[in-house]
């Protein structure tokens, strides 16, 4: 009986992860990806705007909302994550290089203890993080954990602009975060 219901839990846990699979293509299949896998949305392709709030890792709560009329780079981060080490600097180097121009990032620490992603934060990056162990953000952004790091920029109306499910640089990220603050908003307000 034990071997059965452990069974039916894995057998729901993989239909689970086979459905988020499916639904993480949905930007694929409205928008163009480049040889090098970044997913770029035109701006009449764009979605509503995604709901990303929740509690930082210092302490407080953070709504992206309040960055509207900002471009927002949202980075999916762990500790435990060895590319994520590696692209840190890249990702601080862009944020640095183009938050003069109404740019600004957001982590999102996934999968991971307090006190791990606290500590690797430091000396690494000065922009804020949201803390959200079951990855739930993730997942609502179609993000599956096996992608982690992804990185996702928002316009200036909140809207998915671009993902990009592998680490990055900064010739490659910064690039890709000035065509998009250069875009005029919807909305018509900046």
């Amino acid at each position: 009986m034990r071997t059965r219901r452990w069974t039916a839990g894995l057998l729901a846990a993989v239909a689970a992860v086979a459905l988020v699979g499916c639904t993480s293509q949905s930007q694929e299949k409205t928008c163009a990806t480049s040889a090098e896998g970044v997913i770029e949305c035109a701006p009449d392709q764009r979605s509503a705007p995604p709901k990303i709030a929740g509690d930082l890792l210092t302490g407080g709560s953070y709504d992206v909302s309040q960055a509207r009329g900002q471009v927002v780079v949202v980075n999916f981060w762990g500790s435990w994550c060895a590319p994520c080490r590696a692209e840190a600097d890249d990702l601080e180097a862009t944020y640095q290089a183009t938050k003069a121009s109404g740019v600004t990032f957001l982590g999102i620490n996934v999968q991971d203890n307090k006190d791990k992603a606290l500590a690797f934060e430091e000396g690494r990056v000065t922009y804020p993080s949201l803390f959200d162990p079951p990855s739930r953000l993730a997942l609502a952004l179609d993000i599956p954990p096996n992608t982690i790091p992804a990185t996702v920029v928002l316009d200036r109306d909140g809207r998915i602009a671009a993902v990009i499910r592998a680490a990055v640089k900064q010739d490659g990220l910064q690039p890709i975060v000035e065509q998009i603050a250069a875009e005029q908003p919807a909305s018509g307000s900046r």
